[in-house]
């Protein structure tokens, strides 16, 4: 209940600055590339559950539909460099403006504002396929911003991805922190407008472990996602 407390608190009390900028984000995406201006596509929030999620659109009208190459891994992540995207698109997206929509889902109770990113069914399924079960992302609710956000979405792999998400997940679900809530949401928005650098993953790695738990950073180094079926033979 404290966790969806601070999500309302904090949406309500930031409204002022990010309903003009979805408002202003949606007028230059109409004017630099027409319609639509919002993309809506089915993206799991947990185990189980999908909702249709909305952003502002920063590709080109049925980007989903068109063959471009992408770098394999990276939860297939569209490269920063992929022609897919509009002119505005790209900045929208380098901002991270183009995820502010989401605040409604977080509002309506489909997410929180700091969990483990929502996965499109084809990233979801390639993710399953490779580690197996990787439901342990989601023990608390999908998020706007996590971990990995901290890092990059080009500075971990999948492993590592998955690492960070569970051990949030995790820590959230048995020592609940409202303080790491905060520390994550604001690194995001400092890291975003280039005033603070990209965390290391040991780093990001070791705000999820509580004080009297935490791992040195050449453990930490080596530290990887492990999936149930790794488990069971382990």
């Amino acid at each position: 209940m404290k966790k969806r407390a601070f999500d309302i608190v904090v949406i309500c009390l930031a409204a002022v600055v990010w309903v003009p900028v979805v408002a202003l984000s949606a007028v230059a995406v109409l004017v630099l590339s027409g319609r639509p201006i919002f993309y809506r596509s089915r993206r799991w929030v947990g185990p189980g559950t999908a909702i249709e999620m909305v952003k502002l659109r920063v590709m080109v009208p049925n980007a989903n539909k068109v063959t471009a190459p992408v770098e394999a891994g990276r939860f297939l992540n569209t490269p920063p460099d992929s022609p897919l995207y509009t002119p505005i698109g790209r900045l929208l997206d380098r901002l991270g403006l183009n995820e502010i929509p989401q605040f409604i889902h977080v509002l309506r109770g489909d997410m929180s504002i700091v969990g483990a990113r929502p996965l499109t069914d084809v990233v979801r399924d390639a993710l399953s396929e490779l580690h197996g079960d990787i439901d342990s992302r989601w023990v608390t609710p999908a998020g706007l911003t996590g971990l990995p956000q901290l890092i990059g979405r080009h500075g971990v792999d999948d492993q590592q991805r998955l690492a960070l998400e569970s051990a949030y997940s995790l820590r959230s679900a048995t020592a609940p922190s409202l303080r790491l809530d905060f520390m994550i949401l604001l690194h995001t928005v400092l890291i975003t407008f280039g005033l603070r650098k990209p965390m290391s993953y040991e780093k990001a790695l070791r705000m999820a472990q509580p004080r009297h738990h935490r791992l040195h950073a050449p453990e930490l180094a080596h530290q990887r996602y492990v999936g149930p079926a790794e488990a069971d033979v382990a």
